[in-house]
């Protein structure tokens, strides 16, 4: 009797294993769906999700990222937000399927609670974007068992920038991904096919973001918060829209600064004139100024957008205190009653200088003191030198010495 048991147990499995490779080799025929394919891969006698893919090493995870849209919620924001497509590519030899399918892969985007996928943690700073779980956009599987898995992500980046050179300076964002529980020597993450940047999507949206460069690095130790896990990082440079600063600030405060220096061609005692020019143009800027400036992230040291705020309310207001000098010396009463001559000007004088000998005209101004109107038409007319060129001087500094610390900031 129990030769027969053995006997019947022995023919009982044999029938088993008969039956299922007729199975296994009727379910990869053709007209069967990937559900169905699928459904006989990832049944728990012969696959578990909790285990990684068995591999001789590390499993190599192939990452890409494809840029989708850009944006910022304003100009002078520190903030961006990246939408872009993730692709991981790794190799699970439990998922290999017979070369009888008529599929080249298998769509498994309904099985991906079934099949195990790398737990990649962003580490960055900023926040997801809602809906804070991302939508898969495909998982497939392909014959020799290799899986590519792509989704969609959209994070908020809190980015690093000099805004004490606001706004030239350049905001650096960085994000990485790495394993949240495998270590290196079970899970290593590389960027697929070595790419040194990214790659950007044909209609990429931008919307105050101006992307100037970018690249794929394996993070750094020093950086890295937990060293014996792969991580990979992903940095992200943008730029300020320069020619809106110049049209918006720039260019309205040269217009205004210049403005101002009118009054030094207008007659000394045209009161009403120059006060209108110098009040308006220092109203004008004090509006445009504190208009800009309501939209900026408040820092704590001198910006450039201060130097620049400060420097220009000085030349309007030093061109305003000019005329109420200029006004004030012209009618002080002259000494010993002299009598102004208007045809005695100031080039006059200098005419003089040259074909008088300069002894006989020392003489001259020594026997009669120039008279106040004479001298508030010398103030104007040095004024009108003066003035401009220090301004020139300033505007040739600024914008020459904030370039140079741009350029220090980026080999940095």
């Amino acid at each position: 009797m129990g030769q027969q048991s053995w006997m019947l147990v022995r023919m009982a499995t044999i029938f088993f294993v008969t039956n299922q490779t007729l199975a296994l080799s009727d379910i990869f025929e053709e007209g069967k769906s990937d559900k169905e394919i699928l459904d006989n891969l990832l049944k728990a006698t012969r696959y578990d999700k909790r285990l990684l893919p068995p591999v001789r090493e590390s499993l190599t995870v192939n990452v890409s990222v494809l840029l989708l849209s850009l944006a910022s919620p304003d100009e002078s924001s520190l903030k961006y937000e990246v939408e872009f497509l993730l692709q991981q590519q790794w190799y699970d030899p439990r998922l290999k399927y017979s070369n009888q399918s008529q599929y080249d892969y298998l769509n498994a985007i309904h099985h991906h609670s079934d099949i195990w996928i790398p737990d990649t943690y962003f580490i960055m700073h900023g926040d997801f974007k809602d809906p804070i779980i991302p939508m898969h956009f495909s998982l497939r599987i392909y014959r020799n068992g290799s899986v590519n898995y792509l989704m969609r992500r959209h994070l908020i980046l809190s980015c690093q920038g000099s805004l004490n050179i606001f706004p030239f300076d350049d905001p650096t964002c960085t994000f990485s991904m790495e394993s949240i529980s495998y270590e290196m020597t079970a899970i290593k993450y590389v960027w697929k096919n070595d790419e040194d940047v990214l790659r950007k999507s044909p209609s990429l949206m931008t919307l105050n973001a101006y992307l100037i460069n970018n690249s794929t690095l394996v993070c750094p130790i020093k950086s890295s918060w937990r060293g014996n896990y792969s991580c990979l990082m992903v940095e992200l440079i943008f730029t300020r829209d320069r020619a809106f600063y110049f049209t918006t600030v720039f260019i309205p405060g040269i217009i205004l600064v210049t403005s101002s220096f009118i009054t030094f061609w207008l007659e000394w005692n045209a009161v009403p004139a120059r006060v209108m020019i110098g009040v308006t143009t220092m109203l004008n800027f004090f509006t445009t100024s504190n208009g800009f400036r309501s939209t900026l992230p408040v820092v704590s040291n001198l910006t450039a957008m201060n130097v620049w705020d400060g420097v220009c309310m000085c030349f309007i207001y030093a061109s305003l205190l000019e005329f109420v000098c200029v006004n004030y010396v012209g009618r002080k009463r002259p000494l010993h009653n002299i009598v102004y001559r208007p045809a005695e000007n100031i080039l006059t004088q200098l005419q003089a200088l040259v074909i008088k000998p300069q002894v006989s005209f020392l003489q001259v101004r020594k026997k009669e003191p120039p008279h106040p109107i004479r001298v508030a038409k010398t103030i104007d007319v040095i004024a009108r030198i003066t003035f401009p060129t220090a301004f020139a001087i300033f505007l040739i500094f600024f914008f020459y010495h904030y370039k140079s610390f741009t350029n220090i900031t980026h080999e940095d």
